[in-house]
């Protein structure tokens, strides 16, 4: 039966690498999660990509090296949770409002006993895998029904000692609302060239990368530099956040005073002319100006209430 214990330790040991890997793979906080605060700033950004990339390494070799490489591997693990035993326990003197970082993101509650005691519990159990000649792989394939309660048993203890799992369930009946949802700039404009807004009027833009682009509650706008009617205008399109095919809309402005010349509804250059109403949306200038390709532009505070229409 001991032996069954031991050997039920690889399967549990390389999917909790696998999964806290891919946690902090996927995370894109500029300032580093969990320990990585314990390190000078210039480290943090760069010390859980690493981190992630070792805890797969590991579990990879977990799974199918045998021998000297799998050996390798369990003590790696082994030294990997005692090191986060330590460290955990100095970020909860030093930083306790921190999360452990041990999944990316989901982990942001405060340190506590649990984050500490699961660490403790992964250490022991790869030092306990020391020494057999199975991979993860040979345990689940000749898994027997004591290999299935052993699992079983230690997932209701990971669990419990796992405050992710409550913070996975407030995100799942909780939905963050759009105003304050992260969203990619990269998806944005993705979307923003995907509309008939934009195809539509290509010709009216004269540069393919917007100058400026910035956020307002559910909305992000994207300023271009275009040509229209033999001047120079501004365009700028707002693209909701929200929404699986929402609708795109634009207005062309004055570079110097900010008015709204146009709305863009259609081809370009066959716009209405005059104040854009009706939709409701805020297109916010400021009124101080912008960097827009490292010179200062003023005048756009003209601009602060002008309505984007929507498409057509």
């Amino acid at each position: 039966m001991l032996d069954v214990v031991r050997e039920s330790q690889l399967p549990v040991l390389a999917v909790m690498l696998l999964l806290g890997a891919a946690a902090k793979l996927a995370d894109r906080s500029p300032r580093g999660q969990g320990p990585a605060v314990l390190l000078p700033v210039r480290w943090r950004r760069v010390a859980t990509p690493v981190q992630g990339t070792a805890e797969a390494v590991i579990a990879l070799a977990l799974i199918g090296a045998a021998g000297a490489v799998g050996g390798a591997a369990r003590i790696a693990a082994a030294v990997l949770f005692a090191g986060g035993v330590a460290a955990l326990a100095a970020l909860r003197r030093t930083a306790p409002e921190t999360g452990c970082g041990c999944f990316g993101g989901l982990s942001t509650t405060p340190v506590d006993w649990r984050s500490i005691a699961r660490s403790a519990l992964l250490g022991a159990a790869a030092l306990a895998t020391v020494g057999l000649p199975t991979t993860a792989v040979g345990v689940v394939s000749g898994a027997t029904p004591g290999h299935a309660a052993v699992i079983a048993v230690e997932a209701l203890l990971i669990g419990a000692l796992s405050p992710e799992l409550v913070e996975l369930a407030r995100r799942a009946t909780r939905r963050v609302p759009c105003a304050v949802r992260e969203v990619p700039v990269k998806r944005t404009l993705s979307r923003l060239r995907a509309s008939d807004v934009w195809r539509a009027n290509t010709a009216v833009v004269t540069r393919a990368e917007p100058v400026d682009v910035w956020r307002q509650g559910c909305w992000r706008f994207a300023l271009f530099t275009g040509h229209r009617n033999g001047r120079v205008v501004d365009v700028v399109f707002g693209v909701p956040l929200e929404g699986r095919h929402p609708a795109v809309r634009a207005v062309i402005t004055a570079p110097d005073t900010g008015a709204v010349l146009s709305v863009l509804g259609g081809p370009a250059d066959t716009g209405r002319r005059g104040g854009a109403g009706g939709s409701g949306v805020k297109v916010s200038l400021p009124s101080d100006g912008w960097q827009v390709g490292g010179t200062r532009k003023q005048g756009r505070g003209t601009a602060a209430d002008s309505q984007v229409p929507t498409s057509t």
